[in-house]
């Protein structure tokens, strides 16, 4: 069982880096987003009070409020007027299968999956791109930025490269659906499955920080995969970045 790493009636200080660059109401509040993920706090749990929190971490109770104003508003918390605040849902289980599919894990969890298309558009495979996809360099490639959503909170962000003769309206159909898989289905493919994922750690940048509403600094989880169609060839290689405290990865064996 996961220890529990905080106890409100604890008087001990956290550390909080001040003047490093992110607001410290926004430290708090991915404090708290983390420790939701490692189940100290599970759903249903009420968090200790205002004046709790604010002692743990050094702060005034107006940080600490909007800290968790920030999360309640993100779906994460629940106040209730005189019963306090508590855990609304966790963040969401997302395994790496053959048949990883965002849409209908995002469904399987009661949660609203939805896509916004960021660009789209045909380029020349580069070297390490057209190695991975088994293509020539140069080959022309739909290049698709997209952002992946659960009850309208951005979960990921990421690049996918398709062959564009085969995919020509993949772009425009997954503009409409929001669902990828649903694209490819328009586009003649009617399954798929994961041949590999990698999966690194990184801090997110300003780019992260603007198209996930997190902040700059914040931990990512990265993956880079390549899925094959059902005779095995492999037509999309993708990029993605994801808010660590906002999904948990399972991987299936």
């Amino acid at each position: 069982m996961m220890p529990n790493l905080y106890d409100g009636s604890m008087t001990r200080q956290e550390t909080i880096k001040r003047g490093a660059g992110v607001a410290i109401w926004r430290q708090i509040a991915e404090r708290l987003r983390t420790e939701i993920s490692l189940d100290v706090w599970k759903t249903d749990d009420r968090l200790p009070s205002e004046a709790e929190l604010a002692n743990r971490f050094g702060v005034n109770r107006h940080t600490v409020r909007r800290a968790v104003a920030t999360l309640a508003e993100e779906g994460i918390l629940q106040a209730n007027q005189g019963r306090g605040t508590f855990v609304a849902q966790k963040p969401i289980s997302y395994p790496i299968s053959a048949r990883t599919r965002f849409s209908e894990i995002v469904s399987a969890q009661a949660r609203e999956p939805g896509g916004k298309l960021i660009s789209h558009r045909t380029e020349p495979a580069g070297d390490s791109v057209a190695e991975k996809l088994d293509v020539s360099p140069g080959t022309d490639l739909l290049r698709v930025e997209s952002i992946r959503f659960a009850d309208a909170i951005p979960i990921s962000w990421g690049v996918n490269y398709y062959p564009s003769d085969r995919f020509p309206t993949l772009a425009e159909a997954f503009e409409r659906t929001g669902s990828i898989t649903d694209a490819l289905r328009e586009n003649g493919l009617l399954d798929y499955t994961r041949r590999e994922t990698t999966i690194s750690a990184e801090s997110a940048l300003a780019l992260d920080a603007e198209r996930l509403d997190i902040a700059v600094g914040d931990p990512l989880l990265t993956c880079e995969a390549i899925n094959d169609d059902p005779d095995g060839v492999a037509f999309n290689l993708t990029f993605s970045r994801m808010v660590a405290s906002r999904v948990q990865l399972k991987i299936d064996s």
